[in-house]
């Protein structure tokens, strides 16, 4: 059987494409973020005993599908020809395709989170998130909080200053809630926020080693979805989403 009837007999088609479910111009990122995806439902690890034969060559199909359209040789002569240039069962059968997922997707841990938030306070990504946040939540800075990454108790004072400036230079509008914020209500604020940053620290590091995660911004976003929910179990979802898809 070829290749590209193995595609179609585990994913229903032979288009290298359609399988990871994208379009012929995804860019590298997008190849590589659509085929975690797709093999979080197949990974042999992920399913019961009894399935495992049949999804450890499904991922195998996958993974060379995978190894094909990120190279860019390979890539560009499957577009022209809707081949490639190493059509041979030597790679596709002795590789170890779970060495091959593992190289991709490392395992994140707590330090990996806090190097990207050092690169992430200052920079132009958080400027754009916080004036999203800003306008979406008609400056109420509980939704700043809950929208913006890594924003702490200590970068209340420097979240204002940025936001007054933009104000001032007329790049933001004013709102009331922002500029006379209640008292009461910023107290309330800081309240909750001491609370969750205790328990999430101490979440994050009892179950480091139960949490993969290839994208670091994947993780900041499951973080901040924390907040807005803060009666779920932040890394119990996690973990659910990871291993589950």
């Amino acid at each position: 059987m070829s290749f590209l009837e193995l595609c179609e007999k585990y994913f229903g088609c032979q288009d290298l494409y359609e399988v990871l479910q994208i379009e012929k111009s995804a860019s590298e990122k997008e190849v590589r973020k659509a085929y975690h995806k797709r093999s979080l439902s197949c990974h042999p690890d992920r399913v019961e005993e009894s399935e495992k034969l049949y999804a450890t060559e499904k991922f195998k199909v996958l993974g060379k599908v995978h190894c094909i359209l990120s190279d860019k040789e390979k890539r560009a002569i499957y577009d022209q020809t809707g081949t490639w240039d190493d059509d041979d069962d030597v790679e596709f059968n002795g590789r170890d395709w779970m060495e091959y997922w593992r190289t991709l997707f490392k395992k994140i841990t707590l330090a990996d989170i806090e190097e990207y938030e050092k690169k992430y306070k200052g920079s132009d990504d958080e400027l754009r998130d916080l004036k999203k946040a800003y306008e979406g939540g008609k400056g109420d800075m509980d939704k700043i909080y809950e929208r913006v990454p890594f924003v702490k108790l200590e970068d209340e004072d420097r979240i204002r200053d940025i936001l007054q400036k933009l104000i001032d230079a007329n790049e933001l509008p004013v709102y009331e809630l922002f500029v006379n914020e209640p008292q009461m209500k910023r107290d309330r604020r800081m309240r909750k926020l001491r609370k969750e940053a205790k328990e999430a620290e101490e979440e994050l590091r009892k179950k480091e080693k139960k949490s993969e995660r290839s994208d670091v911004s994947s993780l900041v976003e499951e973080i901040q979805a924390r907040r807005r929910a803060s009666n779920d179990n932040f890394l119990d979802n996690l973990e659910k989403k990871i291993f589950q898809g």
